[in-house]
């Protein structure tokens, strides 16, 4: 495990580091023009957290991956964190414009009765513009992990792994994570009423608008008559 930890840290200083700031350049690129965007931002998985991973064991004992530097598919991640619900779709759309996903994941919780996580994600390929053709190919990831979020999916989705996925910290008891699976349901409830609201302003806007273009049709004939 010592040789890989030296593998990655390579990696990441001479490579990952640079390739995630470029990446956050271009996808801030991509969307410049698009409304309600909170924050575009990725990183570079830190060396302790890549090692953490690549010691995951499967139930049966077994190490899960067999070549972490390869399997290991979020070296890179990204995140686009948007306005509203409503907004997910749409941003999702730019997302498959601009870039060839391998794989999409809608992640909800595995029952109506619960709460937890919620999030869009996709496994995506690097794009060639991020590349700098001076770095070593075999350093390059090919892919990369990008999350799309609500503002209350991603607060709580951040508060959640601190409080829960940090491994000096005890275990929580089962009214903690009830706890947590309440302040879920609440950010789960406020996020689908600001997007209520939306769609209803969203539509009101669109049909004062239409009346105000047909008062001033309707106005624009009786002048000329």
């Amino acid at each position: 495990m010592i040789g890989l930890e030296k593998k990655y840290s390579e990696k990441f200083d001479w490579v990952l580091q640079s390739l995630a700031s470029n990446l956050e350049s271009h996808t801030q690129g991509l969307f410049a023009n698009e409304p309600r965007i909170d924050r575009i931002s990725a990183r570079a998985k830190s060396v302790e957290r890549f090692i953490g991973k690549a010691n995951t064991r499967n139930s049966d004992g077994s190490p899960k991956y067999s070549d972490p530097l390869r399997q290991i598919q979020d070296q890179i991640g990204a995140r686009i964190i948007t306005f509203y619900r409503s907004d997910i779709d749409r941003v999702s759309n730019v997302v498959e414009r601009y870039f060839k996903p391998i794989e999409t994941q809608e992640i909800v919780p595995d029952s109506e009765w619960k709460f937890g996580y919620f999030g869009k994600h996709y496994i995506l390929f690097i794009p060639s513009d991020v590349i700098d053709p001076n770095w070593e190919k075999e350093l390059i990831p090919e892919f990369f992990e990008l999350q799309v979020k609500t503002l209350f999916e991603h607060a709580w989705s951040e508060a959640n792994h601190d409080l829960s996925y940090k491994p000096e910290i005890a275990p929580l008891e089962g009214d903690e994570l009830r706890q947590l699976a309440f302040t879920s349901a609440q950010a789960w409830g406020a996020d689908n009423i600001f997007d209520k609201i939306f769609r209803k302003n969203q539509t009101f806007s669109i049909f004062s608008k239409v009346i105000f273009w047909s008062k001033t049709d309707k106005n624009t004939l009786f002048g000329h008559i």
